[in-house]
């Protein structure tokens, strides 16, 4: 369904000249997340799937790798998520997940607000990144209903 989405937010990523990051294109959030994602976005890892993280410019995201694994807080539930929708769980976190074209799509379920994962086809298995940010998903995103 929604296969074009990591390739459009792919395209959207470009290396920041003078930025000094990545530039991380604008995505609609939540009301009312904005301090508790910069809290977040700023004590994630410095490494993930092995790979070192990267400055994102603006900090509205974090990312890590080449291409980028991207971490968004504060999205808005996906189009593709019902009440029937499976939960994998990752590390006592809760996710949807979406295969898009170039890899997949992981949006946290069941917590105060969604966090979002993009992770490339070059990461395989694209879950056990998942792995890596789970502690800070816990430690910032109270759980409202746990996956069942």
């Amino acid at each position: 369904m929604r296969r074009g989405v990591l390739a459009a937010a792919a395209s959207l990523l470009v290396l920041g000249g003078c930025s000094g990051g990545l530039q991380v294109d604008t995505y609609p959030t939540e009301d009312g997340t904005e301090l508790d994602c910069r809290s977040m976005i700023a004590d994630t890892p410095q490494a993930v799937g092995g790979r070192a993280a990267r400055r994102v410019a603006d900090d509205v995201a974090a990312a890590w790798g080449d291409p980028p694994i991207v971490l968004r807080c504060g999205v808005e539930d996906p189009a593709a998520l019902t009440p029937a929708s499976r939960c994998d769980m990752v590390a006592d976190v809760g996710w949807f997940t979406e295969e898009v074209a170039g890899g997949f799509l992981f949006t946290t379920i069941g917590r105060r607000f969604n966090v979002s994962v993009e992770v490339p086809d070059d990461y395989a298995p694209e879950a056990d990144v998942l792995v890596d940010v789970a502690e800070v998903v816990q430690k910032h995103v109270p759980v409202e209903q746990p996956c069942v």
